[in-house]
């Protein structure tokens, strides 16, 4: 599991305060109501199922999943594939150092036990893969089901 402690601006910050600060101090510090309701959807996802593909709402879009649809022949393993990732980077200023970059992959791993869970919830019937991937672009959570 993550320690937060372990990320430079938790530990320096929780340092700084002292007082026995830790990160729900820091949060309460740095992320309002709107930020921790956002923090709560990207752990706690919500999903789709579109003929036969199970995908994060947050990429279905219609005439998006036609056309991958379409290119990947109805393969739905293929289709959740391509759609079905978060890339944390395109969302998260990771400092390139190697603790950042730990930090930012222990992150990814967190994410990815979450979805699971809430897959598992969302569909008990169904098995799904996820994981939590370290690319050039830094760490990915992406999941597709298991057929």
């Amino acid at each position: 599991m993550m320690d937060p402690l372990k990320v430079r601006d938790v530990r320096e910050w929780t340092q700084a305060v002292g007082d026995d600060a830790d990160y729900l101090d820091y949060l309460s510090q740095q992320a309002g109501l709107g930020e921790w309701a956002a923090f709560s959807r990207a752990f706690m996802p919500r999903f789709v199922e579109v003929e036969g593909c199970v995908l994060w709402d947050r990429v279905y879009e219609p005439d998006n999943f036609r056309t991958w649809h379409e290119r990947l022949r109805g393969d739905a393993t293929s289709i959740e594939a391509m759609l079905n990732r978060f890339r944390l980077a395109l969302y998260i200023d990771i400092p390139e150092d190697p603790d950042s970059e730990a930090a930012a992959h222990a992150l990814a791993e967190e994410i990815a036990r979450s979805w699971h869970s809430c897959l598992h919830d969302a569909f008990p019937d169904r098995s799904f893969h996820v994981t939590a991937t370290e690319t050039e672009d830094g760490p990915v959570v992406s999941f597709t089901t298991v057929r």
